[in-house]
């Protein structure tokens, strides 16, 4: 929940507020909890619908800084958790500065299709599970995620560093 959160929010002292809100108010809602969707599934939403709303509130900021990047990278981007063994420190500033930037794209992203690209491909949630989440049907889960990459694509391919080189 509390990753979730940060990539959504892009900060931990904000992703930090709205744990907090998410366990409160699953807590005094638990009695309305009828057992038609799993209780994960259930915490999520809250968690999202309580992320949501701090950004459509403006108390929070709805792109990441760079601060902020760095620290939701520090939690879902580095490079071992991404399956990368990476020994050169050269080598790792590159994999950062990688992240950083796709972090930073994601950040663009309108509301809806930043979390659904987050719980789609950060947290590896099934598509399935993220409709009941959103409460949206599986094949606009499909469509998002699909606009999403296809936006990263072109947004990474603007913020590419002028040294790299295309395969």
């Amino acid at each position: 929940m509390y990753a979730a959160a940060l990539h959504i929010l892009g900060n931990h002292s904000d992703a930090d507020d709205v744990t907090q809100e998410s366990f409160v108010r699953a807590y005094r809602g638990l009695a309305t909890f009828d057992g038609r969707a799993d209780f994960f599934t259930w915490l999520y939403r809250i968690t999202v619908n309580t992320a949501l709303n701090a950004l459509r509130g403006g108390k929070r900021g709805a792109a990441l800084s760079q601060r902020g990047s760095a620290e939701a990278a520090h939690v879902g981007g580095r490079p071992e958790a991404l399956g990368q063994a990476v020994q050169d420190p050269a080598q790792q500033a590159q994999v950062s500065a990688d992240v950083a930037r796709v972090l930073i794209a994601i950040s663009e992203l309108s509301a809806p299709l930043r979390v659904t690209i987050v719980l789609a491909t950060i947290e590896d949630l099934p598509h399935k599970q993220i409709a009941e989440i959103l409460d949206i049907p599986e094949g606009t889960v499909a469509w998002r995620v699909n606009e999403a990459r296809k936006l990263l694509r072109a947004r990474l391919a603007a913020m590419a560093p002028a040294t790299a080189v295309r395969k």
